[in-house]
């Protein structure tokens, strides 16, 4: 018996969305707790739901950490899309990319670690989407920071990720200095100086 093609794009049942919504809540709690040695086992018991339900939401743990990347992703475009509204040009871009670090760190390293894996087909587009989003998303920022604000025009988005991301890798090697993200993130704020190539 033949499937019905219009089976695939049937929004999921609500107890379907409710277990994958729980999921995703209980491995963000154990990622955070353990970062990449956290067990499947232990996020489907933290969700309350039997491990064949991780696994028919979730196959295999890149699966989980590219829906956790999607779902962030897609708030901090949101910020970005709010930001654009902000008074200060330069303060929104500031901002942002702190959210940008902080969700970097959200789990220990995971994220970094699932990203450089040997990705899927599914995975690879997934995340080659996420990551056009952000371009998008703070391209826009930046843009209004050089038109309106002081951002300088040699400042490219991609660089400012990175920045934000390698904030973001300095203050996990610092686990006992919890403030040490916010430090770093400061010296964004303060406005050094950009010192073009000679």
């Amino acid at each position: 018996m033949k499937s019905n093609p219009a089976d695939s794009q049937r929004p999921q049942r609500a107890d379907a969305r409710g277990n994958r919504g729980r999921l995703l809540e209980a491995a963000r709690s154990v990622f955070a707790e353990e970062g990449p040695r956290a067990s499947l086992n232990k996020i489907a018991q933290r969700a309350g739901v039997g491990p064949g339900t991780l696994y028919r939401h979730f196959p295999n743990l890149q699966a989980l950490t590219v829906a956790i990347i999607g779902d962030d992703v897609e708030a901090l475009c949101a910020l970005g899309h709010d930001l654009l509204e902000h008074p200060s040009p330069d303060e929104a871009l500031r901002t942002w990319l702190g959210a940008v670090a902080r969700h970097a760190t959200a789990m220990q390293g995971l994220v970094a670690t699932q990203m450089i894996a040997q990705p899927t087909r599914k995975s690879s587009a997934a995340l080659a989407a996420c990551h056009q989003a952000i371009l998008a998303a703070g391209t826009a920022l930046l843009s209004r920071a050089q038109h309106q604000g002081n951002a300088p025009a040699e400042l490219d988005i991609a660089d400012l990720l990175l920045l934000a991301n390698a904030i973001a890798w300095a203050s996990e090697q610092a686990p006992t200095d919890p403030h040490l993200l916010d430090r770093l993130l400061a010296l964004i704020n303060t406005g050094v100086p950009y010192l073009p190539p000679s």
